[in-house]
């Protein structure tokens, strides 16, 4: 069997397609086994219809349409207001809103409208950009035929596909798609392209009594059949609905959520810490009770409430992906999902396919084995007249294409030819010389040609061993024979050997894959040898596996045994692999903690796809694959996806550092707040100058998106411990910085030398601090947006830099000129700023000196983790 599915392409073919199906049976795309139907079954099947060969009347097809539906896939979809209401609940907007509902009790309408300006403003991001992806359904309807001709009351009628119903009759010819699931019922012969539904390389014959797939195309023949399924009901339709279904949360969505957790749970905190002091500042000491003391509470929960949430954080991501995305589409790579961007740029594990994306995805022909008095050409030539001059198979154009003269062909005329069955595994063709002689030529699987030449012994040794040779160094083979007698002696003439050879970039594309810490695994439908030979050219390893020896039928794909998880870890790919497969290999590798990626570009590839932490439709996918994945590649072959996991990790180290600055400016407003009420019992900011002071932070910070980063040479994750814990760092320092001017500026008013040369007022504290985090967070931007030295290399891109000068040149003029906040003079802005500067030094050694510390940690655990090498033998 092993041997069989090697050395016989069309034999293979058809064997897959069992096998895939079979197992679809089992999965939610499951549709009928294609067993090949006698005329028997095929009457009892027509009967269960409720048809004949002579279709329907119009008035059955009209009933059974209103019974069964269109032939279209339809399915379930959220509506557009449930997508827009889930963008108020969770919780950062919650705690948004809540500061709204405050303010609006408290009629403090400036605030009320800014925080909720910035709850439609989230709200209306979000969700212009899920109406911006793709649609699955239209996509995978795209992919249906559009017309079809239907045998209605005895007349052949064109009809719209979606008209089709149960029991209608068809003819299906070459380069249509089939309108629906159907029996085939008359004609000669149908070879059709079903690779987008079953993951197969190579058309398959199709006769009197077998299936056919909606959506597959047909490529030679014309044959009549019954429609047996539409719609929903179609393997096709089955799929879709899979595809449509949703997938689970991002790692970035999850990391958003666990910051907000962080940064609510700490305001909850601070918040009773608040009002706790100021009831026992005003109700216990001082014994003051009323309206008015439970206002000014409120205001503080609301100032409090508003630093405390990262406001613009899903804003400033999505748009900083959204842009990346846009970088990315001008590296072939077009994301249908933005939190693929953050997905590629942490996985570890790539798993590709074979056929036309580490290989050519066309046949060629390798040095001929001649046999008897024949030479190498002499093979080619007899196996190119076994085959049609006009086919579209595969093999004939690998045959057609290898022969040195091509207008040989012209010195004779093809009289009958007799198409590949499945059943006889081979092709013949009767041609005449110009001198009228008539010869047979035959082409197809070794041992069919074989017991049509009735070899003898030791013929038939040496040949089946050269053909075991060529298995076993993953090419297909093909026995070629020839006939004077009008085939009733045949004589062998040669072996042919065909491969899909490699990509010309496949190795380097490979390497450098490798080189940036990820796995490449090959995942192929084709032999086990096949894709081991190939895997060793491309220097991926050979240690490839059957997939149906790891995965054992009735294995549950949601509990992969462990045993089957490490033997997928191991692996350097996979063999006669099928669609469930796919989806099984994915499964194991996440189980073991991998981030895995997913080539495919069939309908079959699917539910990996959707699976995979980033699914990737390699060029040519079907409209359904990239529908179902998260990345869409438009140029052929790997590298694209090299050049997409560059971008990635650039846009990865984007985000983070923005991440790194928005939670430790947030805990240097919410500390700062709390604090300098607690010690001092003054508000240092207003409700209205922290939302001002987050559009002042935030909005240039957009612009981050284009900035210059180091590629990770590593795959990079949400590590949220490390992101915390350098935030806080961060933080702290912040604190220190802006408490350090409210302590200042406290200390100059309590003093009246200092107050007679310069009278300074809380209201211009204020103003001082507003500036000093505006001028200050920025600052630190520039110092966490890189693991050096903020003075070397890379340095902020020219539009993050101006982004940042335009806004600190608005903060300062708001300053200058009283605008939302007290005016302060040019002299105490020119001090702010120095001020600034100085801890923005001081703050960039403090994380060189943190990198250095993780660093060298780092490197001892990695010490201490890896094995201790054997002693020397004495």
């Amino acid at each position: 069997m092993t041997t069989q599915l090697a050395v016989d392409p069309a034999a293979a073919a058809d064997t897959s397609a069992a096998a895939v199906t079979a197992a679809a049976n089992a999965a939610p795309t499951g549709a009928a086994a294609p067993t090949t139907l006698g005329p028997a079954a095929i009457t009892a099947e027509l009967a269960k219809l409720g048809t004949s060969p002579k279709g329907l009347t119009a008035d059955e097809a009209r009933s059974r349409l209103e019974k069964f539906g269109p032939n279209a896939i339809v399915a379930h979809e959220e509506s557009r207001w449930t997508k827009l209401i889930g963008y108020f609940w969770g919780p950062i907007p919650w705690m948004i809103e809540a500061a709204a509902l405050i303010s609006l009790a408290r009629a403090d309408w400036p605030d009320f409208a800014v925080v909720t300006g910035l709850l439609l403003y989230n709200a209306a991001v979000g969700f212009w950009q899920d109406n911006k992806a793709a649609n699955a359904l239209a996509a995978l309807k795209k992919g249906l035929a559009l017309k079809a001709r239907a045998l209605r009351g005895g007349q052949w009628l064109s009809v719209d596909a979606a008209d089709l119903v149960p029991g209608d009759v068809v003819t299906v010819a070459a380069g249509e798609i089939l309108p629906a699931d159907c029996l085939l019922l008359e004609g000669e012969y149908l070879s059709v392209d079903q690779s987008a539904l079953t993951g197969e390389s190579l058309p398959v014959s199709k006769r009197v009594g077998d299936g056919a797939y909606s959506g597959s195309v047909a490529k030679q023949g014309t044959m009549t059949a019954a429609v047996t399924a539409t719609g929903n009901q179609t393997f096709f339709g089955r799929t879709a609905k899979l595809v449509a279904s949703a997938g689970s949360k991002s790692h970035s969505e999850q990391a958003v959520l666990q910051i907000g957790d962080f940064l609510i749970l700490l305001a909850l905190a601070l918040a009773v810490v608040l009002v706790g002091f100021q009831v026992y500042r005003d109700v216990v000491v001082a014994d003051v009770w009323g309206w008015s003391t439970v206002g000014a509470i409120a205001q503080f929960v609301l100032v409090l409430l508003i630093a405390s949430v990262p406001v613009a954080m899903p804003a400033v991501m999505s748009v900083t992906m959204a842009l990346g995305a846009l970088a990315l589409s001008k590296e072939k790579a077009i994301v249908s999902r933005l939190s693929a961007i953050e997905e590629l740029a942490g996985v570890d594990v790539l798993c590709s396919d074979k056929t036309g994306t580490l290989t050519m995805n066309q046949l060629k022909l390798d040095e001929p084995i001649p046999y008897g008095r024949a030479q190498p050409q002499d093979v080619v030539f007899a196996a190119a007249l076994a085959s049609q001059r006009n086919s579209e198979d595969a093999i004939d154009q690998a045959v057609l294409h290898a022969l040195a003269d091509p207008k040989a062909l012209d010195t004779v005329t093809q009289t009958r030819f007799v198409p590949f069955d499945p059943v006889n595994k081979k092709t013949e063709a009767t041609v005449t010389d110009a001198q009228g002689r008539s010869f047979q030529y035959a082409k197809g699987a070794p041992q069919a040609i074989a017991d049509l030449c009735h070899l003898d012994p030791v013929t038939r040794g040496k040949y089946d061993g050269q053909v075991n040779d060529l298995a076993g160094r993953g090419y297909r083979a093909l026995g070629v024979a020839s006939s004077g007698d009008d085939g009733k002696t045949w004589t062998l003439v040669g072996l042919l050997s065909l491969m899909d050879p490699p990509r010309p970039d496949a190795k380097s594309t490979i390497a450098e894959t490798q080189r940036l810490g990820l796995a490449v695994k090959m995942v192929t439908g084709d032999d086990v040898a096949i894709g081991s030979e190939i895997a060793k050219q491309l220097g991926m390893g050979g240690h490839l596996l059957v997939a149906g020896d790891v995965f054992k039928e009735g294995t549950d794909p949601d509990q992969i045994p462990m045993s089957a998880a490490r033997a997928v870890e191991r692996a350097d790919g996979f063999g006669r692999v099928f669609p469930q497969h796919k989806y099984q290999i994915v499964k194991a590798l996440q189980q073991l903690g991998h981030l895995v990626a997913m080539t495919g570009d069939g309908v079959n590839d699917a539910p990996a796809l959707k699976e995979a932490d980033c699914g990737v439709a390699v060029s040519g996918a079907t409209d359904a694959a990239r529908s179902a994945a998260a990345l869409i590649l438009t140029a052929p072959g790997l590298s694209t996806i090299v050049n997409a996991i560059v971008e990635a990790r650039k846009i990865f180290e984007r985000i983070r550092s923005y991440v790194y600055y928005r939670i430790a400016m947030t805990l240097d407003i919410m500390f700062v707040v709390v604090m300098a009420y607690v010690f001092f019992g003054f508000q240092p900011l207003t409700a209205i100058m922290i939302v001002v002071l987050a559009l002042l932070d935030d909005i240039p910070i957009m612009t981050i998106a284009y900035d210059n980063v180091e590629t990770a040479p590593r795959p990079v994750r949400w590590q949220m411990q490390r992101i915390l814990i350098f935030s806080s760092l961060m933080g702290l320092f912040a604190i220190a910085q802006s408490f350090g001017l409210v302590l200042a500026g406290m200390e100059w008013m309590s003093d009246p030398s200092l107050m007679a040369k310069f009278a300074l007022d809380h209201n211009h504290l204020q103003t001082m601090l507003f500036l000093q985090l505006a001028a200050g967070g920025h600052l630190l931007l520039f110092v966490v947006r890189t693991r050096r030295s903020m003075f070397v290399p890379p340095y902020p891109s020219l539009p993050l830099f101006l982004a940042i000068v335009a806004t600190q040149a608005v903060a300062a003029l708001m300053c200058a000129f009283g605008v939302l906040v007290p005016q302060l003079p040019w002299d105490l802005i020119g001090i702010v700023w120095v001020y600034c500067l100085a801890w923005m030094v001081v703050i960039d050694g403090v994380k060189l000196i943190y990198y250095r510390v993780l660093d060298r940690r780092d490197a001892t655990q990695t010490r201490l983790s890896q094995p201790i090498a054997a002693l020397p033998a004495r």
